[in-house]
């Protein structure tokens, strides 16, 4: 029945997406893919709001305004299938076409989270109608007993979720489609098995110890060379079999586990995307609750999009459009490098705020050509003069020339610390090399920031605690900086401020960005006869 459903569901949606879109949806442009509303790319500079919040029309009130004002044009909240059905069958949008009208005369626009068999892994925000009955909604077992989490082997609660989620979908296909306030959706949160490498119920082990099936199978060999690494070398550490048990294929470990549950959690879960956009097409992703570097499936949820498995979600239907990380963790280049491979571009749903934040975005969208960056608990600091704030200012500043440069590859973003003082990169015939400020003895101690190409000879810059030089990638020619000037975007014009010279650019030997505040210049170079 479930593969019945799948490909019905990928039928419908293979009819709405071949009709032309005008709806929100992501589109190749140039070297770059990116989110287009509206017929035009969009940078989402967002922020996640805590789980609870948008349950309430009247807590939310006063909070889009002052989200507005601290630079945000989306905000990322949860809608749980809880309240959208309470009772099965009967639905409830009372709670959708509220935020939606305060999203809209606050001027912002919407992704949801559809929380509904899973969220951190668990399974809380199921109807009450769901988790009473277990018999009809099996639940996982883990080290002999049954937890509070759905399994997703079950085909009954694949059925009732995309029921309700495709009635939500409806709904917002009818009520926003011409105003394109919701943007994309998140289907689930973060799902995975916690507290073991996987199910033990035994239903699961049943089919765990079953064939691996023939369609994973031929995905795997049709992507050999472009797979995952770790994955890659696990298949082939057991000989690259193209037949037998899970772990025959994969080994009997924990990384076996991992996959096995990858491709179910993918299978229920890309059923239900298909399901939902046979009603409405629009964009919908997947998050993961990222692996601490050496941790174990289990010790984060055994089954999610971690970047070893997105493969086998791949291989198990095609109606997530991408898979996206919840990014805490301090290696954030890294991470973000995992994701944004192998035509998976990179949008950040969950990750720190504050100054860690305020540095990350440059090089999101920058380095990484990111089309959404998002914090989580943003409500929490709502300053409008916090370093977010001023980061979201700048880059909606350069908003459009920036997705411009995007698509065109010659952007860079970067980000400087104690460890990481310095970056080199080549850029428009010239190693640009930044590093963190410093003059007079003084040091900035991190900065941020990016650099992109703007004719011949002339760069734009924006962040902040770095300086820039060039050397020209073609031999014996010399150069110098002719004019630094410093200014902002206005409704796309630029508008100049002051003219930085003497101290402000080491009388004339980098182009510097004062570490105190974020600015946004301009370069211009000039070759000695």
């Amino acid at each position: 029945m479930l593969s019945i459903l799948l490909a019905l569901a990928g039928l419908l949606t293979t009819a709405i997406t071949a009709q032309p879109n005008n709806g929100p949806h992501l589109e190749k442009r140039g070297v770059a893919t990116q989110l287009v509303v509206d017929g035009k790319p969009f940078l989402i500079l967002g922020g996640e709001l805590h789980n609870s919040s948008s349950s309430s029309l009247e807590y939310m009130q006063p909070l889009w305004s002052q989200l507005a004002e601290m630079g945000l044009n989306t905000v990322i909240t949860p809608l749980s299938w809880e309240l959208i059905e309470p009772a099965e069958g009967h639905y409830d949008f009372a709670l959708v076409d509220g935020l939606l009208a305060q999203a809209r005369q606050a001027n912002e626009k919407v992704v949801f989270l559809w929380l509904a068999s899973w969220k951190n892994g668990m399974s809380s925000y199921a109807p009450v109608w769901v988790k009473q009955d277990t018999k009809r909604f099996p639940r996982v077992q883990v080290r002999g007993r049954q937890i509070e989490v759905l399994s997703p082997n079950e085909t009954a609660t694949q059925q009732a979720d995309a029921r309700a989620f495709t009635a939500l979908m409806q709904h917002i296909n009818q009520v926003d489609s011409r105003d394109h306030t919701v943007l994309m959706m998140q289907v689930e949160n973060e799902v995975g098995v916690l507290g073991d490498s996987r199910d033990r119920s035994v239903a699961a082990d049943r089919a765990f110890a079953a064939q691996v099936p023939a369609e994973l199978m031929r995905y795997l060999k049709a992507h050999h060379d472009t797979l995952y690494p770790r994955l890659r070398e696990l298949w082939d550490e057991n000989d690259a079999k193209t037949s037998g048990t899970w772990a025959e294929i994969f080994g009997n470990s924990a990384r076996a586990d991992e996959i096995f549950m990858a491709w179910h959690y993918a299978r229920f879960i890309q059923a239900v995307a298909a399901a939902g956009k046979a009603a409405y097409g629009i964009p919908m992703y997947v998050n993961a609750w990222l692996g601490d570097e050496g941790a174990q499936p289990g010790q984060y949820p055994s089954g999610g999009p971690e970047p070893c498995v997105v493969d086998i979600w791949r291989a198990a239907g095609t109606a997530i459009d991408l898979y996206a990380p919840d990014l805490y963790a301090s290696n954030f280049v890294e991470w973000c490098q995992r994701y944004h491979r192998d035509g998976n571009p990179l949008f950040m749903p969950e990750t720190r705020g504050g100054a860690p934040g305020a540095a990350n975005v440059f090089y999101a969208v920058g380095e990484e050509a990111a089309f959404g960056f998002s914090p989580f608990a943003i409500e929490d600091n709502m300053d409008p003069k916090q370093d977010l704030a001023q980061s979201y200012d700048a880059i909606a500043r350069l908003a459009p020339m920036l997705l411009d440069h995007q698509a065109a590859g010659d952007v860079r973003g970067f980000i400087l610390d104690k460890l990481h003082p310095s970056a080199e990169f080549a850029l428009d015939g010239y190693t640009v090399r930044v590093s963190l400020d410093e003059i007079f003895g003084s040091h900035a101690d991190s900065g941020y920031g990016l650099i992109m190409a703007i004719g011949s000879d002339g760069f734009l810059g924006a962040g902040k605690g770095f300086r820039v030089s060039f050397a020209p990638m073609a031999t014996g020619q010399r150069i110098g900086i002719a004019e630094v000037d410093e200014g902002s975007f206005q409704d796309g014009k630029w508008i100049p401020g002051r003219r930085l010279n003497g101290d402000e650019n080491d009388q004339g030997n980098y182009w510097r960005f004062d570490s105190r505040r974020v600015n946004t210049e301009k370069v211009r170079l000039y070759r000695m006869n």
